[in-house]
């Protein structure tokens, strides 16, 4: 069963946002990600490593393959600290445009 969010406000309009359902991890910063919708893609996280701060920790490999799929979220997550947003997960990994309202 595909599970679609919804969110809306007066701003921006209805916005779909896909779940990530299933996660692998390939090589280096590679995780190989499948969204609710059926797509897939690999996201190499290194460009968020490399902007720092929360993303820092994620440099120690054991730790970035430590990730578990949070349901309530939709997202990625290590150690229930470090998550990427699910509009920019699947824009990444389907090579597709953030919404506008992320561009913004």
């Amino acid at each position: 069963m595909t599970t679609i969010r919804l969110i809306s406000t007066q701003d921006m309009g209805v916005l779909m946002i896909h779940d990530v359902i299933k996660a692998e991890y390939k090589a280096d910063y590679k995780i190989q990600l499948v969204f609710d919708d059926g797509k897939t893609g690999l996201v190499d996280f290194s460009k968020f490593i490399a902007k720092g701060g929360v993303f820092k920790k994620l440099e120690d490999h054991e730790f970035f393959k430590n990730f578990t799929i949070n349901k309530d979220l939709g997202v990625i997550s290590w150690n229930n600290e470090i998550d990427i947003a699910p509009e920019t997960l699947y824009s990444e990994a389907t090579n597709t445009p953030l919404p506008e309202w992320m561009t913004e």
